[in-house]
């Protein structure tokens, strides 16, 4: 073969031994954001993670922010929020001081509000942890800002110890089509179905350091962590789907078996022992010849998933109702059907906080109240689901939900004009 470039428009996805990029392609998976509407946000909002401006810094009912653009997607951090609009754009707000807004906010109170991060090329996904946010563009390529941290503090984003305030391209091989974040990691899906993950490890979420190695990479130090590599699985498998926890990763296999590795101390993982699981586990109570799961979200110690039905399930602990079982419910080592729900299309965990989306565009919340993330406008808990109120929900379809560790965002569109 000969190595010279040719110019003209090829299939292939192969990679120059100078780029680190693919060549064109495009990627697609069923989750990046397609349909357009308005972003509702409620919660605390006291360094900006809500967009409303200085002034409003907690809101009980959903409120709509201000947008130059329709949005697909909005992604909520552990104290920031990002946007991705129609046109492939993305918009920041919240917290700036581990540069997750991927923006320069010296101006005062530019943070409050939404801002645009210069990006080269059409983001589809973006992803957000509690200080870094990742954007996928559609030719596969995923580029990252901010930082990510251990018990210890900034451990960096690439580098050993640096933070990027401004968006730099992750050196990946292989064109990646699916991002999901955790509170200090990022996992990245490729095309080819490999699984990438990079940050803390210390609960074993990247799914590739050994325990002996997860404080900070042990000999080889930072760059263990820090630079994406493959995580393997014993046997083969090709993964078409992935999902985070804030300390803990989800991954479906081709053939419908459920992956977990990560801090599982309360079962959040589905697995019998409380242990860390520093490497990928075939996940057997996932395993069932009639049920194909399609939809999971992690909080800090709890679970929701969902299965092709629209069945929704919770695991893990049961404190402050974020399991959705009704008073007094105890830690599940399994997925436990939550009552009272309708056939869904999503589900969506915060900190301590658990939602999911019906057919018909409803949401309901349920779990801790502290943080008014559930609309209720009252901070107690709720430990069964309720359908979230609000005048800005009245005549909306709500698309997704995404929550943070202390504030909520929607992704709603107007009812259809009946002429």
């Amino acid at each position: 073969m000969p190595s010279t470039k040719n110019p003209s428009k090829r299939k292939s996805v192969t990679v120059t031994d100078d780029e680190k990029a693919p060549k064109k392609v495009k990627v697609h998976h069923q989750s990046h954001g397609t349909e357009a509407g308005h972003v509702l946000v409620l919660g605390q909002g006291d360094v900006g993670q809500l967009g409303l401006g200085e002034d409003i810094l907690e809101r009980k009912k959903p409120a709509p922010v201000t947008l130059p653009e329709d949005i697909v997607q909005v992604a909520a951090g552990g104290m920031h929020t990002v946007c991705v609009s129609a046109s492939g754009s993305v918009y920041t707000f919240g917290c700036n001081d581990e540069g997750a807004l991927g923006r320069d906010t010296t101006e005062e109170g530019s943070e409050m509000i939404p801002g645009k991060v210069a990006l080269e090329g059409k983001v589809v996904q973006v992803s957000a942890g509690d200080s870094h946010t990742a954007a996928l563009t559609d030719d596969g390529i995923v580029h990252l800002w901010g930082c990510f941290r251990d018990n210890n503090g900034v451990i960096g984003l690439i580098e050993p110890m640096k933070k990027c305030c401004l968006p730099i391209k992750i050196p990946m091989l292989k064109p990646v089509m699916k991002i999901v974040s955790g509170n200090d990691h990022l996992v990245m899906l490729t095309m080819a179905g490999e699984l990438y993950t990079s940050g803390c490890g210390e609960q074993g979420q990247l799914g590739r350091v050994p325990e002996l190695f997860a404080d900070r990479g042990g000999r080889k130090g930072l760059t263990r962590l820090l630079i994406p590599q493959i995580v393997k699985i014993k046997g083969k498998a090709q993964f078409t789907d992935v999902f985070c926890g804030a300390y803990f990763t989800f991954a479906v296999s081709k053939e419908g078996n459920v992956y977990g590795f990560g801090l599982s101390n309360y079962h959040q993982l589905g697995t019998k022992s409380i242990k860390t699981s520093f490497s990928p586990v075939k996940l057997a109570c996932f395993k069932n010849s009639v049920t194909s799961w399609v939809d999971f979200s992690g909080g800090q110690h709890h679970t929701l998933c969902m299965d092709g039905e629209g069945c929704v399930y919770s695991l893990g602990r049961a404190e402050y109702g974020r399991l959705g079982l009704g008073q007094g419910a105890e830690e599940k080592s399994e997925p436990t059907p939550v009552p009272g729900l309708g056939p869904s299309t999503r589900v969506a965990c915060g900190a301590s906080v658990s939602y999911a989306i019906t057919k018909e565009g409803v949401v309901y919340g349920w779990g801790m109240g502290t943080n008014l993330q559930l609309g209720t406008g009252e901070e107690d808990d709720e430990w069964s689901p309720l359908k979230m109120p609000g005048k800005q929900l009245e005549n909306r379809t709500v698309l997704t939900v995404s929550s943070g560790g202390q504030h909520t965002a929607l992704l709603v569109k107007d009812h259809a004009q009946e002429s």
